[in-house]
């Protein structure tokens, strides 16, 4: 989308019902002219802006204040000069035309019946034309980027039409600021500096104001736009070697509008595919695993037949699920069934599971079933979340249930609980005081599984003393020790307790 151009001087000059003479500066005849301005003044520049086409009869010049108006003229950046003869000179005073010569400066001479208005007019009509042409163009660029939107590829069509428009680049980049496409040359490089822009951007937004960045230099202009309706969620980047003209302005807005339309409609399409998924996931969970098929390649998906590991992940949901991909994942509540958005849940091939839960990983708190058949679904989730539980508890990000049971029963139960139950069972034996180790004695004992000999030697006492002391343990918590279970209990309770 070019600039808006103005009708140059040559254009005016050969509009034949005028009857201009160019009599200096004709080399510059391709200067545009902005508007034109009458003035009999001596010096009429503070009262123009640059670019009009001066008109005078001469009243007030003579050779002695040619030059200097000329040199007026042309440092205010006047795109030329009619002189009116027939009234205050029957010609043009030769010192003028000299000094316009000289200056480079246009003069054009106005024939007596050629009416300063009727120049006005000419070029007033002639900036419509350009005007009307450069909005026409704009309509038809808002057609061609409307068209490009409706196609397959949607909002990447629209950024290569835009970049094509403005004859520089586009970029489309998501909410965080990773590119999305781009398109025309300078894009890639221009996409790597648009960091603290994008930044701005989001501080800008975060407090409810609409906005947008523009950045100038002497090679390149820079427009950078958030794209959302309630919140941002992406960015357009569009760059050109020239300022942005109001049309080139609408062009960008009208391609920001579009590409809001398409992240707007592609959150709202993508939060009804998720909560389809929610739905597949509770009928696999409640067994019906050929409804939760059917249902699930109604959006054109299916999961694989062989073992399937299920992932619970802890974090925010919408990075969680960007991190899964493609992966079958839904965003569910916790393991008694509340959607509360707090989790997402995955069903990954078993090939699939380590690399994914690595990724997800990066964003949230991972606990990774064992593999199962779609029948086991709800028992793979158990462990899942059974192992995501443990990472909570600990310093790894990822926890494996195959691990997990690796551990011991110790891993499985909640840590507040367990320490309880320890103190209220060990509390005899440690007010029992100094006289004998009982706590030691005991964990020996059952480290040895109950054999005395073994557990004598690994304390270096009689086998007797120890077993006066189980005697005493045995006494202290009102518990058989020849009992497997109150073995298993006082296990669990050291076991915390260390």
């Amino acid at each position: 989308m070019g600039v808006v151009v103005a009708p140059t001087l040559n254009t005016v000059v050969r509009r034949l019902p005028l009857g201009l003479v160019v009599l200096a500066g004709r080399e510059a005849l391709d200067r545009p002219v902005r508007w034109v301005a009458v003035s009999e003044l001596e010096d009429p520049t503070p009262f123009l802006e640059g670019g009009e086409l001066v008109l005078t009869t001469g009243m007030r010049l003579d050779a002695r204040n040619a030059g200097p108006y000329v040199e007026r003229l042309v440092a205010r950046g006047v795109a030329g000069l009619g002189f009116g003869v027939g009234l205050g000179h029957e010609t043009i005073p030769e010192a003028l035309v000299e000094a316009a010569a000289r200056a480079g400066l246009p003069l054009v001479e106005v024939p007596r019946d050629t009416p300063f208005v009727a120049i006005g007019k000419t070029v007033s009509e002639l900036i419509a034309a350009e005007q009307y042409d450069e909005l026409s163009n704009a309509f038809a660029a808002q057609g061609r980027l409307t068209r490009a939107a409706l196609r397959p590829e949607g909002p990447r069509a629209v950024i290569d039409r835009l970049a094509r428009e403005l004859g520089g680049w586009a970029i489309l980049l998501d909410e965080a600021g990773t590119v999305r496409h781009l398109a025309g040359r300078g894009a890639a490089a221009a996409a790597g500096d648009l960091g603290p822009e994008l930044e701005r951007l989001r501080r800008i937004t975060s407090q409810g104001a609409p906005a947008s960045v523009a950045l100038s230099s002497p090679e390149e202009h820079v427009i950078v736009r958030p794209l959302g309706a309630r919140r941002v969620r992406g960015f357009l980047a569009v760059g050109i070697g020239r300022s942005f003209t109001p049309v080139a302005h609408t062009v960008v807005n009208a391609a920001a509008s579009l590409l809001t339309l398409a992240v707007e409609h592609g959150g709202e399409h993508l939060a009804a595919e998720r909560r389809v998924r929610s739905a597949v996931l509770r009928l696999l969970l409640a067994g019906q695993a050929d409804a939760g098929r059917e249902t699930l390649e109604r959006l054109g998906e299916r999961l694989d037949d062989g073992p399937l590991v299920a992932v619970a992940c802890a974090g925010e949901p919408e990075a969680l699920l960007e991190a899964a991909g493609s992966e079958f994942a839904a965003a569910d509540g916790d393991a008694d069934g509340d959607i509360d958005g707090d989790r997402v849940v995955l069903l990954v091939p078993a090939s699939r599971a380590g690399a994914v839960a690595a990724a997800l990983g990066e964003h949230g708190l991972v606990g990774v079933g064992d593999p199962v058949g779609l029948g086991d679904l709800r028992a793979g989730l158990d462990q899942a979340d059974r192992a995501l539980a443990a990472a909570g508890r600990g310093t790894a990000r990822v926890v494996r249930f195959a691990d997990l049971a690796g551990q011991g029963l110790l891993s499985l139960l909640d840590p507040g609980v367990a320490e309880a139950f320890s103190s209220a069972l060990l509390a005899p034996l440690r007010a029992y005081g100094s006289r004998a180790d009982l706590l030691g004695s005991l964990r020996a004992y059952l480290d040895c599984n109950g054999h005395w000999d073994a557990a004598a030697q690994r304390l270096g006492v009689h086998r007797h003393t120890l077993r006066y002391r189980m005697r005493r343990v045995a006494e202290l918590v009102g518990r058989d020790l020849d009992d497997p279970a109150v073995r298993a209990e006082l296990w669990v309770a050291l076991a915390v307790a260390r």
